[in-house]
């Protein structure tokens, strides 16, 4: 894969057009200057935008472009929008299966860009599932996908970043009860290892620092409450340890989450969803960021969903997308003065 100069712009999809994606991509670009926001792309129906404009009474002109290298010029004057058509027309809160094919092609068509070297990062609008898999989408979600699309044979790394704390839970989108079963020693050697590496070559962290949480109350007091972390979770930290990262553990997960623990480390490892994902949502419920590690691209997206409720009305927050964007951004161009081997 060719990599970005750094004059690129970003690559931001369409998401889902019955949700938010459109409201806070508007918001994002009206905030460019007080934001300090990078350029970028949008891949998206241009006439969808425009109307949307309208009606949040957003003076944003929206300009379809034939390039992202087109878009990047005229940035400051207008949104500029890679054309992606719909197949049926968009409406707030409804989505249509019938736009699937549209969802999926403006994906696809960022991630080639990025790729091929004319994009410097992608940046994804959330997705409706649902939706999806009813026009025929086979792949759990986004960051399989991407996967897919990059040829990947590991599992990519959810990380998730809010202002000064990050996540990222070795088991995801299961049950709690699956997330037991599915958690091992070899899961957990293997986020380490993608986490570390990222933080170094993505966010120019020397030698990160990784806390990982133990799974069961008072991290299963001497196996008392539990034996995952003498059997599974204390064997992957000794590993990671062997490869020369700074990692300690496992900790109570209910006395690594507040202010002072936090300042002793780069990023928290945990065992399931709701572990990660609780914290981080309540340090910074608005401007928390969805990264993807791991893909030979960069990825990130901002950490809600799609709000059918509040699709089209003008009260999304664009605030998660904005800090998407900054820090797609900041993990380019630390790439490109860290390029992989």
């Amino acid at each position: 894969m060719a990599a970005p100069p750094k004059d690129l712009p970003l690559a931001l999809t369409m998401g889902e057009p019955a949700g938010i994606g459109g409201d806070i991509t508007l918001k994002a670009w009206a905030a460019r200057h007080e934001a300090g926001l990078p350029r970028f792309v949008v891949l998206d129906d241009p006439a969808r935008l425009a109307a949307l404009a309208g009606k949040l009474g957003l003076a944003v002109p929206v300009q379809a472009v034939s390039s992202p290298e087109e878009g990047a010029t005229l940035f400051d004057r207008a949104l500029p929008v890679l054309p992606v058509g719909l197949g049926v027309p968009a409406v707030a809160g409804k989505p249509d299966p019938a736009n699937g094919a549209a969802v999926i092609a403006s994906i696809d068509r960022a991630v080639a860009l990025v790729q091929a070297g004319r994009a410097a990062a992608v940046v994804t609008n959330p997705i409706q599932k649902s939706s999806l898999y009813a026009a025929g989408f086979r792949h759990p979600g986004h960051t399989e996908y991407l996967a897919h699309l990059a040829g990947l044979s590991d599992e990519p790394i959810m990380m998730l970043a809010a202002a000064d704390l990050r996540v990222v839970p070795v088991t995801i989108h299961v049950s709690v009860r699956d997330a037991v079963d599915l958690l091992t020693t070899e899961a957990i050697v293997h986020a380490g290892r993608v986490t570390a590496a990222a933080l170094a070559r993505d966010f120019g962290i020397d030698r990160p620092r990784l806390a990982v949480a133990g799974l069961n109350p008072h991290a299963g007091e001497g196996g008392a409450m539990g034996r995952e972390e003498i059997d599974v979770i204390e064997p992957a930290v000794a590993l990671l340890r062997a490869d020369g990262i700074d990692v300690s553990g496992p900790h109570p997960p209910d006395t690594m989450f507040h202010a002072a623990a936090r300042r002793g480390y780069d990023v928290a490892l945990c065992m399931y969803h709701d572990q990660a994902l609780i914290p981080v949502k309540t340090v910074d419920f608005d401007g928390g960021v969805n990264i993807t590690l791991g893909l030979p691209f960069v990825r990130t997206s901002p950490d809600h969903g799609t709000a059918l409720d509040i699709a089209g009305t003008g009260k999304a927050n664009a605030t998660s997308l904005i800090a998407a964007l900054k820090t797609a951004d900041l993990m380019a161009r630390n790439r490109l003065r860290s390029p992989a081997p």
